[in-house]
């Protein structure tokens, strides 16, 4: 068994620098903070630095960096906090994004409702409740990985694919939500549809989520999100934020 935090070459681009096996919140907050903890330092070596779930990726040349130096260098960084219990980052934000679902804009409300053993009216409250972190963002560009849910949502994928949902689809699998940036193939299950937009191309701040927000997800009708698409020109689709610190 692999002792966390652990220390890992990727090929000869980049070292990888896990938390844990598997998501957990205190191994995210871990990663959140270790990634800003790195940026700060500065690093020469390091070019760019992403994180997964519960893993930081520092993009570093192996072949022209002395790695032994280098891992020592992280290693003395990693024991000089106690991550898993570090303070989420500053300047975040909570979000009510308007959520119609079930209907022909989210068909697989029912299925996962009952997957998850839950009847859809149960479902929905539970889903509309919900407060989830953003956890990390990948996969298509401003795309939030949110979580985590109640037990009752470890749903797995579907066995098949979903050849398309739509900009704005929430999806759900794994204890986590998602909000598609495009329209994409997904093996993850259509709960719900927003108007929201993760990914403002044009915008000076592209990415309308960073990890830390939080978001919750509120049952509204059909009309009211029609009335918001007609009206919306942020790309908010009627979202309201607040600060949270």
């Amino acid at each position: 068994m692999t002792d966390f935090p652990c220390i890992r070459t990727v090929g000869l681009t980049g070292l990888l620098v896990s938390f844990a096996g598997t998501m957990n919140n205190a191994a995210n907050r871990a990663a959140l903070a270790f990634r800003a903890a790195v940026d700060a330092q500065g690093w020469p070596e390091v070019r760019e630095t992403s994180m997964s779930l519960v893993s930081v990726y520092l993009v570093v040349d192996l072949v022209e960096v002395d790695v032994a130096t280098l891992t020592k260098r992280i290693d003395a960084l990693l024991g000089a906090d106690d991550w898993y219990a570090a303070p989420l980052p500053g300047g975040r934000k909570l979000w009510h994004v308007p959520t119609v679902y079930g209907t022909d804009l989210a068909p697989q409300l029912e299925e996962a409702a009952a997957v998850a053993g839950l009847d859809p009216d149960e479902a929905i409250r539970q889903l509309s409740t919900s407060r989830v972190r953003v956890l990390t963002i990948g996969f298509a560009p401003g795309q939030p990985y949110m979580g985590e849910l109640d037990a009752v949502w470890d749903i797995p994928r579907q066995q098949g694919l979903t050849k398309s949902v739509p900009a704005g689809a929430l999806v759900c699998a794994i204890r986590q939500l998602i909000v598609f940036t495009g329209p994409t193939p997904t093996g993850w299950r259509h709960v719900g549809q927003t108007a929201f937009r993760t990914f403002r191309q044009s915008s000076d701040n592209p990415f309308a989520l960073t990890p830390g927000d939080e978001l919750i997800f509120p049952h509204v009708s059909r009309a009211e999100l029609e009335k918001i698409i007609t009206s919306d020109t942020t790309g908010n689709g009627g979202a309201e934020q607040e600060v949270l610190s």
